[in-house]
């Protein structure tokens, strides 16, 4: 359903900014931390082994696959163990978490935050199984995730990605302060196919505008 941060692969404090000049970034991607984030209802955490069956099951779905780039379909039990697997590396400090609801603790779906190379950026990805779709889910998760991101490294901005074809996830990234960049043509697993998506872009001036008009809000 959304794009991809690593099935979910896409798509916490990082050391203070090199005061030796503008090009020189320290290296501390390995050493940032991928807290558990808390929201009103819903618990973001690592992907755990207890979550392999209903990853297996919500993500073999052609309607979440096609929309998302690197996710396989068909989608069984073995990508799901593999998939877990891999989140809990956090290589480079990527952050791939289980979405799970704060009462029950039932897996929803999965979001991430995948570091550029350029160590100023990030690129987020969510998606949400389709049983649960229309909730809400997948905004709460990405404000939650958006927050960490600015609040604990050192990066500009936050990129993310949508199929032109996919309004939801278009809503998504518009109520949580994302702004159009481009179209571009991007291959999409599932369809073993390139797609059109969409870019966006949330940068951190947007960011600190948004949060602040909320607390005045509150």
């Amino acid at each position: 359903m959304r794009h991809d941060p690593g099935i979910c692969p896409s798509d916490a404090a990082s050391a203070p900014p090199d005061e030796s000049g503008p090009e020189a970034r320290p290296p501390t991607l390995m050493s940032l931390d991928c807290p558990v984030l808390l929201t009103d209802s819903l618990v973001l955490r690592a992907p755990h082994a207890e979550d392999i069956d209903a990853i297996a099951i919500l993500a073999n779905n052609p309607a979440i696959a096609t929309m998302v780039t690197r996710m396989p379909h068909p989608y069984g039990r073995a990508d799901a163990e593999a998939f877990v697997q891999a989140s809990a590396k956090r290589e480079n400090g990527n952050c791939v978490y289980a979405i799970t609801e704060a009462d029950s603790g039932r897996f929803l779906g999965c979001c991430a935050l995948q570091n550029r190379d350029d160590g100023r950026s990030a690129e987020l990805g969510y998606w949400v199984g389709e049983p649960f779709w229309g909730g809400g889910i997948a905004t709460e998760a990405a404000h939650a995730l958006i927050g960490m991101a600015f609040r604990t490294r050192d990066i500009d901005h936050i990129d993310a990605r949508c199929r032109v074809t996919n309004p939801a996830s278009r809503r998504v990234l518009q109520k949580s302060g994302f702004q159009f960049q481009s179209t571009e043509m991007l291959e999409v697993m599932a369809l073993r196919a390139s797609v059109s998506m969409e870019w966006f872009r949330l940068d951190r001036k947007t960011w600190i505008s948004l949060i602040s008009w909320t607390n005045d809000a509150r």
